[in-house]
């Protein structure tokens, strides 16, 4: 595969845009998930669903449109001014308080009162003169009138009624041209409208929490950021790994132009781990296929570091920001405890990269074209039960279905140079190393 001018043309993105993009994207995760668990959301929710309702819109538009002239308590104030300002009402509750008509129902009472029908003793009577102008005056006629009436009644009433607090409270409330600003209503919507600024809960509408379901779907269960400063302070072990614990890692090969140095050509500098293959002359341990180890000397050093003893794992997400110089070979790899199977993250030989699972001697896999060794790359594999896929920053570059390993894997990180290779010094560093497993 030539991914010369997808590369070219922007088609993969860089390995700092990647990585840009996971650290948002996990930041927007974090808030997301503290956003659902705040109190500020719940009473978003519950304050939307009411505001929103068809009942709280409808109370709104009566309390905003209706008129004062519509309501009840208008139309009893109304009644109660009207007779109390009544020229005649309050005529009759002057004549009711009056000295005039309590000496008249004193005589009214008596057996004077039957003289009044008599012209000639009213005409000689002084008190039965004033008795009978008053039964003819305006003042007592209004009295007689309305004394013990449906009206004065209504009147008793009325007055009465106004002048309890749930009515002069309620009638102030409809009186108000501005009665919606004063309800707790009002309070319900502008809270709600003041959380529906909230830049968080903003933030929460705005998200698509679908776009969460890659990472909720996986877990982190290896991670190194390369934050030490010895081999024995890591994850990590220098040589082969062997299931008997008999057989010695830390060697090379005979085929080979390097020595495994025992770790020592492995350091971190700044957050990155780098393997350098050197330019010097060691006599070392190799494996050779007949002799088995022979000592042999070597023009170069370089090594081999794995995680065996420390961590391993079948299925999941493996990922590398890794790159590379030098004509020689560079792989980040999985392994078990046979040779075989081991698959190739990634493996540069020189000239290009590859990519594969080794089964059987045999190499499923394909060569990657194109793509500069020297910049940092996110090399991927994802493993699952029926499949294996790589990819380079976020790009699928293979896929197969064939001789899926069935065990727990560690990882691996080494440098070499075959023995047909001219092969030069180098440097294979690794920027971070990110393990995951699926959870779903």
């Amino acid at each position: 595969m030539n991914l010369f001018w997808k590369n070219l043309m922007g088609g993969i993105p860089s390995a700092a845009k990647i990585e840009k993009n996971e650290a948002d994207t996990l930041r927007a995760l974090k808030r997301y998930d503290e956003v659902v668990q705040s109190v500020e959301l719940e009473e978003y929710k519950k304050l939307f669903h009411l505001v929103r309702s068809s009942d709280f819109q409808e109370n709104k538009k009566i309390l905003q449109n209706r008129k004062y002239k519509d309501t009840e308590e208008y139309r009893v104030t109304k009644k109660f001014h009207k007779l109390q300002n009544s020229a005649a009402i309050q005529l009759y509750f002057k004549v009711l308080e009056s000295q005039e008509l309590n000496q008249f129902e004193t005589f009214k009472a008596s057996a004077d009162y039957e003289q009044l029908g008599d012209r000639k003793k009213v005409k000689a009577s002084t008190l039965l003169t004033q008795m009978k102008a008053y039964e003819k005056s305006k003042a007592y006629k209004t009295y007689a009138r309305f004394h013990n009436s449906f009206i004065i009644k209504d009147f008793k009433v009325l007055k009465e009624k106004i002048n309890t607090p749930e009515f002069k409270k309620s009638n102030e409330f409809w009186a108000n041209p501005h009665r919606w600003h004063t309800t707790p209503e009002f309070e319900h919507q502008e809270r709600f409208y003041t959380l529906s600024k909230n830049p968080d809960i903003v933030f929460y509408e705005n998200e698509k929490p679908n776009r969460f379901e890659k990472i909720r779907n996986i877990k982190l269960t290896f991670d190194d950021e390369f934050d030490w400063n010895t081999l024995d302070n890591s994850h990590w072990n220098f040589g082969f790994h062997y299931k008997s614990t008999e057989l010695i890692g830390d060697h090379s090969f005979v085929n080979e132009r390097q020595a495994n140095h025992s770790g020592k050509n492995v350091s971190v500098e700044n957050g990155i781990l780098k393997i350098e293959t050197k330019h010097e002359k060691v006599t070392a341990r190799a494996w050779h296929p007949k002799k088995g180890f022979i000592e042999k000397e070597f023009q170069y050093t370089s090594d081999v570091i794995q995680t065996a003893d420390k961590f391993r794992q079948q299925y999941g997400v493996f990922k590398a920001k890794v790159r590379c110089n030098g004509k020689l070979h560079h792989a980040c790899w999985l392994g078990a405890d046979a040779k075989l199977p081991q698959i190739n993250i990634f493996h540069y030989d020189g000239k290009q990269i590859r990519i594969g699972n080794s089964f059987q001697h045999v190499v499923d896999g394909i060569k990657i074209k194109g793509l500069n060794p020297h910049i940092f790359h996110i090399f991927t594999l994802v493993w699952t039960e029926k499949e294996l896929v790589w990819l380079i920053n976020d790009l699928e570059v293979y896929r197969t279905k064939s001789h899926i390993p069935k065990e727990p894997m560690y990882l691996a990180f080494n440098s070499f140079i075959p023995e047909k290779q001219h092969g030069t010094i180098g440097n294979f560093e690794v920027d971070w190393v990110r393990v995951y497993t699926n959870i779903k």
